[in-house]
């Protein structure tokens, strides 16, 4: 098993060993793809989903039976890119399963085959780029042709699944829709951030996906069984940690999973081998990353439109909010219009600065939410 300097792993997945809990939520993830159920997968940023998924896969029970697939199009703008993203991601890890395995991919990628090339090893090379994709269409229905055709099951992960709204061509979700529906090779996990835009594509009857999927919501990581995760690697490491630190990290992150490790993360890096982690040490150590985060914040505050400033920083002082565009909430602030404050927002929610979700404005990130109300 990968041994890593902090325990308190807050980039991509390490193992097992690293990950907390989530037990029950695995549990139902593996009963729905094993049962030949789809999934939507949803939860707030930073929760844990990607976490989730990449557990899931590691399971030895899917290692020698299925081909697991995952990608995460938050950063893509069209169909374009995601073909591009999804075919890479199949070709990587196809990778370690040798030349036949990869032949039956690149015999099916027809619109590709000049990017993809083999070294006398058998050794690919996939030198594709977005310019090489000459239509989407038909390199998309290629991908889930050789799907179909794949000597194995597939599990498609698409994380920021509710991304394809945004792309410029139409009829994106009927055409992945029908795809999905005669794939009977494969099971997918659509995973997304944005709760309401998630929701609406899986529970509105006048959607493609419609009723096509089982739905899964992840909160927060019970607390229990992380404060029994954080004890047991600290002990491992020569640390103790102090009754309460998990209460009180737990209360500074919100719960949100990203948050909990990252604040754990640096206590962890400030408590000394045969010391203890005391309660007074968490906001030590948010400080601590509120400081390492501080030129980054005021780069990104300069940057803004002054109206988008203004707004951000009466949200970040009201906290999360319902009515922003209220004369109440535009007085007390000294806005200049409720208008203008429906102008802001809306590009404040375009930049991810500003997250709306059920009926409620709230800064998406919450260090900047900190460092902004302490500034």
């Amino acid at each position: 098993m990968k041994s890593v300097s902090n325990p308190f792993v807050i980039s991509g997945y390490e193992g097992e060993k690293y990950f907390c809990d989530r037990r029950q939520e695995l549990s139902q993830l593996s009963l729905e793809i094993e049962n030949g159920n789809n999934v939507a997968l949803i939860a707030s940023r930073r929760m844990g989903k990607s976490g989730l998924i990449q557990h899931y896969f590691a399971q030895p029970q899917l290692q020698d039976r299925y081909y697991t697939f995952f990608i995460d199009i938050y950063d893509t703008q069209s169909l374009n890119e995601f073909v591009l993203k999804l075919s890479r991601n199949i070709l990587t890890h196809l990778k370690p399963h040798g030349l036949t395995v990869l032949q039956r991919f690149w015999d099916c990628m027809h619109s590709l085959q000049a990017g993809i090339s083999f070294s006398p090893m058998g050794e690919p090379s996939f030198n594709v780029q977005l310019g090489d994709i000459r239509k989407a269409e038909t390199t998309l229905d290629e991908i889930f042709h050789y799907i179909e055709l794949a000597d194995r099951p597939c599990i498609v992960a698409i994380d920021e699944f509710q991304q394809i709204g945004n792309y410029p061509e139409k009829n994106i979700e009927a055409t992945l829709r029908t795809y999905v529906q005669h794939s009977h090779n494969a099971q997918f996990i659509f995973a997304g951030s944005q709760r309401h835009t998630m929701s609406s594509i899986f529970t509105s009857a006048s959607r493609p996906f419609f009723q096509s999927v089982s739905l899964m919501h992840l909160g927060s990581i019970d607390i229990q069984a992380y404060d029994a995760f954080a004890k047991q690697h600290f002990q491992e490491s020569g640390r103790k940690l102090a009754d309460g630190v998990t209460q009180a990290v737990y209360e500074s992150s919100k719960g949100i999973t990203w948050y909990t490790q990252k604040l754990f993360n640096t206590l962890f890096a400030l408590t000394e081998k045969g010391e203890t982690c005391t309660v007074d040490m968490v906001n030590d150590a948010l400080n601590y990353v509120l400081n390492t985060q501080g030129y980054s914040y005021e780069e990104t505050l300069f940057r803004l439109p002054e109206k988008q400033k203004m707004v951000l920083l009466a949200l970040a002082q009201n906290g999360p909010t319902e009515h922003i565009t209220a004369g109440s909430f535009v007085s007390k602030y000294g806005l200049p219009s409720a208008s203008t404050v429906q102008s802001a927002i809306r590009g404040l929610l375009e930049k991810d600065f500003v997250t709306y979700e059920q009926g409620t404005y709230y800064i998406y990130d919450l260090f900047l939410w900190y460092w902004l109300r302490r500034s």
